[in-house]
């Protein structure tokens, strides 16, 4: 429950099935009357609505907002006069305002608050008038949104740091600091004629920009973790026909999620389905074998997987590991050919966004498989290598050992370092934070209002992240920091 002190009236909590019973007729028309005066709900605005979500549950809780909400506690809970103390728990029955069945019994709070009008709530309402009244930034308020969609352990943490206020609280402190450079450098226009300004203003501006240019550039410099954990680790399993793709998928899921077969080119399209590794979510793509082919359809299953592999955060390139020359330099060559073939865009400081996995070791000899597993992991260039077999299992548990370690460091640790960018919007005005800052510096020595105008748009930027930006408090800074005029 979002700390809406000032500006929900009253919590009622019930069991869920009964409070959706009685909240039909009766208890719309009675939230559409005040103190006995008929209101109509096109001029209302009083909310109320089942905050804790829809289905079956023990539980529930209803918040209510607005004017009537002491009328419908009052009448709910069978209070004539007096209401219950503010922010009190007060176990009371509670009935159908208008049968007086007794529904169940629960918990009522009563947070006083006065907000004119009466109707139902729409979609994050609460939470919009949370950020309307300053108790939450824009940051806090996607915290929120992805607090309540996360899937994983990962992404709940990542979502309760970013509600925590801490990302939103950086990007304050540049503000503030970009406030106090906007008010000088103004104040420096405007006024250093008179001979009011101390000496070195602008260069104390200078140094501010510059710093704050390169705190910008470093914090964009993430490699998209936060929005890889908000959003899941794009994983494509890629390789040529009949080496065992959809195989390892099935086997990563623990469900036929893809068709299996030995003809080859079974899979023509992409197949996706979205797992939980370690607590990192990962959206699991498994695409048809790279071959030339005369079918058209296979074509484009070929097209739409060289696509995917271009897109992917990491490709699990699986090889069939009975075609692999028994020679262990000699299957190295073919590995990091096939690798080219497969990945011709991909460098060798890039190797951790792919994983070998050489799949079908229960066909080799396995003194032939030891030795694979101990000479190619010392072959430099080569990605990490994994020798498993999708039929017997064998080899899988490190094999997702490996994987989780890889998604981990595509992700990094929520909750250590910096806090992460988690929104593609957040990344964009960041951007136009420090193409602006640069305008600053383009302009320094030329035209200072120009120059100004850089850093009013890089506050913008910023305040557009969090929702928060005014000139009142530049103005204020300006006669603070100057008394000018005393």
């Amino acid at each position: 429950m979002l700390p809406l002190r000032s500006v929900y009236g009253g919590i009622f909590r019930a069991a869920i099935r009964k409070l959706q019973t009685s909240r039909s007729p009766c208890l719309h028309r009675l939230l559409s009357t005040r103190d006995g005066l008929q209101v109509g709900l096109a001029d209302a605005d009083t909310i109320f609505a089942l905050s804790s979500g829809h289905g079956r549950c023990g539980v529930a809780v209803v918040r209510v907002s607005g004017p009537a909400s002491a009328t419908a506690l009052r009448r709910m809970v069978g209070l004539t006069h007096r209401l219950p103390p503010p922010r009190t728990a007060l176990l009371r029955s509670i009935t159908d305002p208008c049968s007086k069945e007794v529904l169940d019994r629960g918990l009522v709070l009563w947070f006083p608050g006065s907000v004119p009008g009466m109707r139902p709530a729409e979609a994050g309402e609460f939470t919009r008038r949370a950020f309307q009244a300053g108790k939450l930034d824009l940051t806090e308020v996607e915290g929120l949104g992805d607090l309540i969609h996360a899937e994983t352990e990962a992404q709940r943490r990542q979502a309760l740091r970013q509600m925590s206020g801490e990302l939103g609280r950086l990007y304050q402190d540049w503000s503030h600091k970009l406030k106090r450079c906007l008010a000088h450098v103004e104040a420096f226009i405007d006024f250093s004629e008179d001979e009011l300004i101390e000496d070195g203003v602008l260069e104390r501006v200078d140094r501010s920009v510059c710093d704050l240019q390169a705190e910008v550039k470093q914090h964009l410099k993430d490699e998209r973790r936060g929005e890889r954990l908000r959003c899941g680790v794009q994983v494509v399993i890629a390789g040529a026909t009949n080496a065992g793709k959809s195989s390892l998928l099935n086997t990563l899921c623990q469900r036929p999620a893809a068709i299996v077969s030995p003809i080859a080119g079974t899979t023509r399209d992409v197949v996706e389905t979205a797992l939980d590794i370690g607590g990192f979510p990962v959206l699991l793509s498994d695409t048809a074998g790279l071959r030339d082919s005369s079918d058209l359809v296979e074509q484009e299953g070929v097209r739409r997987a060289r696509e995917r592999v271009h897109q992917a955060d990491l490709t699990l390139l699986v090889v069939d590991s009975t075609r692999l020359p028994s020679d262990v330099q000699q299957a190295a060559d073919f590995l990091s050919d096939h690798l080219r073939t497969v990945l011709p865009s991909l460098k060798q400081p890039e190797t951790e966004k792919c994983l070998l996995v050489l799949n079908k070791t229960d066909l080799l000899p396995e003194a032939q498989t030891q030795k694979l597993q101990q000479e190619l992991r010392r072959v430099s260039g080569l990605p990490a290598v994994c020798l498993i077999s999708c039929q017997t299992n064998e080899g899988l548990k490190d094999f997702l050992t490996v994987l989780q370690s890889s998604v981990k460091t595509l992700c990094g640790d929520p909750l250590c370092g910096a806090p992460t960018l988690t929104q593609a919007r957040h990344r964009a005005h960041l951007q136009q934070c420090a193409a602006a800052l640069a305008q600053y510096q383009r302009y320094r020595d030329a035209d200072l209002a120009l120059a100004a105008e850089g850093v009013r748009l890089a506050l913008t930027s910023l305040g557009r992240i969090t929702g928060r930006v005014g000139a009142e408090e530049i103005l204020d800074i300006i006669f603070k920091d100057f008394c000018i005029g005393k």
